[in-house]
């Protein structure tokens, strides 16, 4: 009867250990969001400061069951990303439920920079990375290239992603992928603050201002802290509209400025 009696204490005790651990051990279970993309998402050295990448105030706005691995790279392309080895350990770490936010086009549409990647071969580049992300059954992410700072003549925000934004979107639309489209919302940001203010989003310096730049600097294309926040948000909001399950995890909902 003793034996009996310990035997089911012994069972008891094993019931709720594992109680315990089926609440335990989804908890500490870890989302892996990965940044792939250019320096507008990169993470910056030091001697590049103030300039700042809409990638590093990202990981700062999710819980602690989300962990942000920013791979973007200063200068790249899809194709160099690809051919410089940095896609395949992605790829080699993804596991199911991780996100790859996938964000070219800068380099890749300039023909005169070694990164240059033609329309057809950008294509399938976008399809390789959506592609091999969903065969370990990661979630991939498209978004539009981030816009340039660059105003025509009467005040209004001027595109300069128009075919390489649009290979983004069909390539999104053909395959069925999450889609942000972070060229229009940018292009919206920027001309609310209008052709002088908005060099506070990007990367202008007074002669004197930093130590970095002795001689001033003006950058149509690279953030300052106060950009790459707002550039941040604005993809923070857009996982919200797309309803993703990572949304969940979004500390603080982006809020719309006070006019």
């Amino acid at each position: 009867m003793k034996k009996i009696v310990n035997s089911a204490k012994s069972n008891v005790s094993f019931a709720i250990l594992f109680l315990i651990m089926s609440f335990v051990l989804p908890a500490n279970k870890k989302t892996t969001v990965y940044l792939i993309g250019d320096s507008t998402m990169a993470d910056k050295e030091v001697k590049a400061y103030p300039e700042t990448g809409w990638g590093m105030p990202f990981h700062y706005f999710f819980d602690s069951t989300v962990v942000v691995d920013n791979r973007a790279k200063n200068g790249r392309s899809t194709r160099t990303f690809i051919e410089e080895g940095r896609w395949k350990p992605v790829v080699e770490n993804l596991k199911e439920g991780d996100y790859v936010l996938i964000q070219f086009g800068h380099n890749d549409e300039v023909p005169t920079k070694k990164s240059y990647t033609p329309p057809e071969q950008f294509t399938a580049n976008l399809v390789k990375f959506v592609t091999e992300s969903r065969n370990k059954k990661a979630v991939p992410v498209l978004i539009t290239p981030v816009a340039r700072r660059k105003f025509d003549s009467s005040g209004r925000i001027e595109e300069t992603h128009a075919i390489y934004t649009q290979l983004v979107k069909d390539v999104a639309a053909k395959y069925k992928v999450p889609l942000i489209d972070l060229d229009q919302k940018s292009q919206e940001l920027v001309q609310q603050y209008g052709p002088e203010s908005s060099k506070y989003l990007y990367n202008y310096l007074a002669d004197g201002e930093n130590p970095h730049y002795p001689k001033g600097h003006k950058d149509d294309t690279h953030f300052s802290e106060l950009g790459a926040r707002k550039m941040a948000e604005i993809v923070l909001s857009e996982i919200k509209n797309l309803n993703l399950d990572v949304a969940h995890h979004i500390r603080v909902v982006h809020q719309k400025e006070k006019k």
